[in-house]
């Protein structure tokens, strides 16, 4: 068994659009999810029991990381021993909405699923995915996608957006819990998908794109995290920002420029001003997997 190295992207949410709570306790809701180019590494060798490392302290136990949760749920799912060492290189910030634990916990599903010879779309495999978190099974083909249900299902897959994108966070992060809390408590209407959809079917000018960017949970995370839209209001204002939304609930805000250029001076003025930033594409695939002979 060769050990694998694995590319997990952040995503951003294109469209957004929480709806009522459903008997089972979440809320519907339809998102267009978008894979980056911004990515985590993770590294999987084999070992004598399974373990996992970060070079980020994220304040949780190994145990407790939704990637070691992957691996022990695989092992559960399939009634095979999962003795390995999972090595986790952060990119993507934590508390960003940036799913980079949801990508981490589909990279590791990839890696084990590629030493067991399976498919990405064998059902048990996305079985695992889904008990994990609600897009965890997305970032398994990534790309872009209309996703529905609490946004854990699959309505379609759509052609990938291609964009240049600054993404800036301030320090402090948005709790997602918290931040449904109190979109319960004031629900804004949801907007219309079919427009952002469609502008990515038509392949249209980045222009229309940007336009129809939405997302409903923005004032629940200004909310609880006013500099969440202070950035989001300097993001918009920003010279060869063509349109900008907050990423999820939060607490980075990204915005869809023009041109490389002018994304690395979004970057640029976004680091004067203290706050996390940096450039990067949208993406077409998911998590990719490459063993140490180099066959993806």
């Amino acid at each position: 068994m060769r050990g694998l190295t694995i590319t997990a992207p952040a995503k951003v949410n294109l469209f957004l659009g929480i709806g009522e709570v459903r008997p089972d306790g979440h809320h519907d809701l339809h998102s267009i999810f978008q894979t980056l180019e911004l990515h985590d590494t993770l590294t999987l060798t084999p070992a004598d029991e399974l373990t996992l490392s970060c070079d980020h302290d994220l304040d949780i136990s190994a145990e407790h990381n939704l990637a070691f949760r992957a691996a022990r749920g695989f092992a559960e799912t399939f009634g095979i021993d999962v003795f390995v060492h999972i090595d986790i290189r952060k990119q993507i910030p934590a508390g960003a909405g940036l799913a980079g634990g949801s990508s981490d916990a589909a990279g590791v599903l990839a890696g084990l699923a590629h030493w067991a010879s399976l498919p990405l779309d064998d059902p048990r495999l996305l079985g695992v995915a889904r008990s994990l978190g609600a897009d965890v099974a997305f970032f398994l083909y990534g790309g872009a996608a209309l996703m529905g249900g609490r946004g854990d299902e699959l309505v379609s897959h759509l052609p990938s957006a291609e964009l240049h994108v600054a993404l800036a966070k301030p320090e402090v992060g948005v709790s997602t819990a918290a931040a449904y809390r109190a979109f319960d408590a004031n629900p804004q209407p949801v907007g219309n998908w079919d427009a952002l959809a469609d502008a990515l079917r038509t392949r249209a000018d980045v222009q229309v794109l940007a336009a129809a960017l939405s997302n409903n949970m923005t004032d629940a995370s200004v909310s609880l995290v006013p500099q969440v839209g202070e950035t989001l209001s300097w993001m918009k204002a920003e010279p060869g920002v063509l349109g900008a939304l907050v990423a999820g609930s939060g607490s980075s805000v990204f915005g869809v420029c023009d041109g490389a250029a002018a994304c690395e001076r979004v970057v640029a003025d976004a680091r004067a001003r203290g706050l996390w930033s940096v450039a990067t594409r949208t993406r077409a695939t998911g998590v990719r997997v490459t063993d140490e002979e180099g066959a993806q």
